[in-house]
């Protein structure tokens, strides 16, 4: 069973930054697809940013384009999301998500259907 662990989350000022992180156990970590959601009050759960196995490939939701990266270290069991430039819309429950896949596939997902397991989300709240 895999379970993963967000930390990182907290209270931030309009155009601040903040780094999530999240440490995956119980699996082989290098093959899953790691993905950041966020979930606003009354709002449906949106992908942020996906990260292919390897980590060559990136794809982010295009509000989130430009000042989100997404990364990942395999070796340490961990995916990271570096958020800058931060706005008050940008608040909400972040989420990680992970979706093992086989050897084959080298892409990344973008629906919350796609993957497997989740984190217990940490919250992220901007404002002045």
């Amino acid at each position: 069973q895999v379970q993963l662990v967000e930390s990182g989350g907290g209270l931030v000022r309009p155009g601040g930054s903040l780094r999530l992180s999240c440490t995956a156990s119980g699996g082989t970590f290098s093959m899953h697809v790691m993905g950041w959601f966020r979930q606003a009050p009354g709002k449906e759960r949106e992908l942020v940013a996906s990260i292919s196995r390897s980590g060559d490939r990136t794809f982010y939701a295009y509000s989130m384009k430009g000042r989100f990266t997404i990364s990942r270290d395999n070796a340490k069991n961990m995916a990271d999301l570096q958020m800058n430039s931060l706005k008050p819309e940008d608040t909400a429950v972040y989420y990680c998500a992970s979706s093992p896949t086989n050897p084959f596939y080298s892409g990344t997902y973008s629906e919350p259907y796609e993957y497997d397991y989740w984190g217990q989300g940490t919250q992220v709240t901007v404002s002045s």
